[in-house]
């Protein structure tokens, strides 16, 4: 009986890490393969910001999550919060993770209300808030590949991945397996919308973590650099 036994755990323990080891051997090669697009290049750096914390708030050699709040910060909690419990909470060990959200000057009481609103029991050590005037906002944004433009508030459900090259990621194919197999036209992923959950955590998570793998590799000498630049970059400011 006791013999039955074991023989059946160790049946079952197979099974169950055949399947685990397989997806955990294809996955790095899978990364190592098709890194996270560059879509845009010369991403502008944060000139005319001022921020919430004694150090300057830089894009150069982190890895950025930005956002726009713009003129009322707390009109877009739902995005803070998505943002704050899918992205921060998961990468705010990585080294050089930041995420940095612009918002207008004159909102520091609202800001304040909504760190309360998304802190919970956590620091936002690597959340950062800068401030600077409309003109200022809106050349920042149109130094970024986007499909839509600021509201009138100055804020979007949008954010963007910029590199420690200040390179905005993304895909430049983001068809479906069902999309491909229908041979639909190629279209682009540059941003990534805050308010759908779903893109969030099974895209922006995804493409995160590759950005994150690729930098490892690189540091380990076994990424070449030049195979993450988009084949279809046709400039640094199209949108």
């Amino acid at each position: 009986m006791i013999k039955k036994q074991v023989k059946r755990n160790i049946v079952l323990g197979i099974l169950f890490l055949l399947p685990v080891t397989f997806l955990l051997l294809l996955l790095p090669a899978k990364h190592n393969y098709n890194p996270l697009e560059v879509v845009n290049e010369n991403v502008s750096e944060l000139v005319g910001f001022t921020s919430d914390s004694n150090e300057k708030i830089i894009l150069k050699d982190h890895i950025t999550v930005l956002a726009f709040l713009g003129k009322n910060p707390m009109e877009n909690a739902i995005a803070a919060s998505n943002l704050k419990e899918l992205v921060y909470d998961k990468f705010k060990g990585f080294k050089k993770f930041q995420i940095v959200v612009v918002v207008s000057n004159g909102t520091q009481d609202e800001v304040e209300q909504l760190k309360k609103e998304i802190q919970s029991y956590e620091d936002l050590k690597f959340w950062h808030f800068v401030y600077s005037d409309e003109n200022t906002i809106n050349t920042l944004y149109s130094n970024l590949k986007s499909d839509s433009q600021l509201n009138q508030n100055l804020s979007t459900n949008s954010v963007f991945i910029i590199d420690k090259d200040l390179n905005q990621r993304g895909r430049t194919d983001d068809r479906s397996d069902n999309e491909l197999a229908k041979n639909k036209p190629a279209y682009s992923l540059n941003s990534y919308d805050c308010i759908e959950v779903a893109i969030i955590k099974n895209k922006m998570s995804e493409d995160m973590r590759v950005l994150f793998t690729e930098y490892r590799e690189k540091r380990k000498g076994n990424f070449d650099s030049s195979s993450r630049r988009a084949n279809d970059l046709k400039g640094n400011n199209e949108q």
